[in-house]
C-alpha cells in the first residue's frame, strides 16, 4: 500500500512517501480504507524521536483518520465493511491508504459529515472533550481562559466550553486570530502579545482568576496562567506547541490550592477506547447540529506533508490541516 514513513528518526525531512506492508488485521480489530487524516504536532514529535511513544522503524505517522471499514475482525459489531468511520491512531499509521485499528475506537460518522472533516475531529474534539469534562471537571457558569485558542485543539476547547456552559476567555497572539476566537463562540478575548495575560484574565474576572486553564501551549503563557488562575482552580497540561515545557513553583500550588492536572486523551483512548468512542459519539450530533465547527484551514495531498507538518511546526495553522489519501 502507498504510505507516508520513515526509516530514520530525527526530523521530519526523512519522511517520504512509498510501498509500504499492508497490515495484518488481529482480534479486535477493523481494517479502513483510509480517506483523509489530520495532521498533529505529536507526528512532528514522533518523527524526531520526542514522543512519548516511541516507534518501531520503519515508522508510518499519522493520529487521526477517516474513511471506509474494508474488513472487521469476527468479535467486531458496532461497524462493518463499508460503513464511514473516524478513528484515533494512537501508535500512529493514519498517514497511509489502509490502516487497522482497535476496533473499539473506531466510530461511525454521520451522512452528513464529510471525510476531510471527519479526519480533522477525533484529536483536537475528543481531546477538548475529554480534558474539560473528565479531567478539568468544567461547569456550567465557570470561566474557562483557552491559551492557543486558534489552533485545532483550542478552538475544540472553546466550542465544547461553552457546550458546557462555560464563559470562555480566548488568549492568543494576533488581532487576526482573536477575531476567529470570537467566531467560535468565545466570550472574550486577550492578545498576549500586547498584554499581560494575567492582568487582563484579573481584569475580566473581577480579580477572581480563572476556573479552568486549557493550555496547549506551554512556556510563558502557562507561568502567566498560574498567575491568573483562581481559587482551587485546575490547569490542564495538554502540550508544549510553543517547544517550552515549563515549571511551576509548588508554593504557588499550594497558596491557590489549585491543581495542575495532566491530559493525555490518546494513551486515555488506546486503554479505554469503547469510553474514547463513546465520547466522540456523544457529540457528533453537536457538528449536524451547528454548535461544533471543525476547522479545516488547508489540506494537502500525502506528498506534501513535510510541507504541512513544518507549518505546524512554524506555529503558522489556524485550526487544522488534513491530508487526502
Amino acid at each position: 500500500m502507498r504510505a507516508l514513513q520513515i526509516a530514520e528518526l530525527g526530523s521530519i525531512d526523512n519522511l517520504y512517501v512509498g510501498e509500504a506492508p499492508s497490515p495484518k488485521l488481529g482480534e479486535g480489530q477493523v481494517r479502513v480504507g483510509v480517506k483523509a487524516a489530520g495532521v498533529n504536532f505529536p507526528d512532528i514529535l514522533m518523527s524526531e524521536g520526542k514522543y512519548q511513544v516511541k516507534p518501531d522503524l520503519p515508522f508510518i505517522p499519522g493520529l487521526e483518520l477517516a474513511g471506509e471499514v474494508l474488513e472487521c475482525a469476527d468479535s467486531v459489531s458496532h461497524v462493518k465493511p463499508g460503513d464511514r468511520v473516524m478513528a484515533f491512531a494512537r501508535r500512529g499509521g493514519a498517514y497511509a491508504a489502509e490502516a487497522v485499528l482497535p476496533g473499539g475506537i473506531v466510530t461511525p460518522i454521520p451522512d452528513d459529515m464529510d471525510f476531510i472533516t471527519a479526519a480533522a475531529f477525533p484529536v483536537a474534539y475528543g481531546t477538548a472533550h475529554f480534558a474539560l469534562t473528565h479531567r478539568g471537571k468544567l461547569q456550567a457558569g465557570e470561566t474557562l481562559l483557552v491559551l492557543g485558542a486558534t489552533g485545532g485543539v483550542g478552538i475544540a476547547a472553546i466550542e465544547i466550553g461553552k457546550l458546557l456552559g462555560a464563559r470562555v476567555i480566548a488568549a492568543a497572539s494576533s488581532a487576526e486570530k482573536l477575531e476567529i476566537a470570537k467566531a467560535h463562540g468565545a466570550d472574550d478575548v486577550v492578545n498576549y502579545r500586547d498584554e499581560s495575560l494575567r492582568d487582563a484574565v484579573k481584569a475580566l474576572t473581577g480579580g477572581k482568576g480563572a476556573d479552568v486553564v486549557f493550555d496547549p501551549v506551554g512556556g510563558s503563557a502557562f507561568e502567566q496562567s498560574v498567575r491568573c488562575i483562581g481559587w482551587e482552580g485546575r490547569i490542564l497540561v495538554i502540550g508544549f506547541a510553543s517547544g517550552d515545557i515549563p515549571k511551576v513553583a509548588t508554593n504557588m500550588i499550594l497558596v491557590k490550592n489549585f491543581a495542575v492536572v495532566g491530559v493525555v486523551f490518546g494513551e486515555h483512548s488506546w486503554r479505554y477506547p469503547d469510553n474514547s468512542r463513546q465520547r466522540l459519539q456523544s457529540i457528533l450530533p453537536d457538528v449536524t447540529a451547528g454548535r461544533l465547527n471543525p476547522r479545516v484551514w488547508k489540506t494537502y495531498a500525502l506528498e506534501d506533508a513535510v510541507e504541512a507538518l513544518r507549518a505546524i511546526q512554524d506555529r503558522q495553522v489556524i485550526g487544522k490541516m488534513v491530508l487526502t489519501i
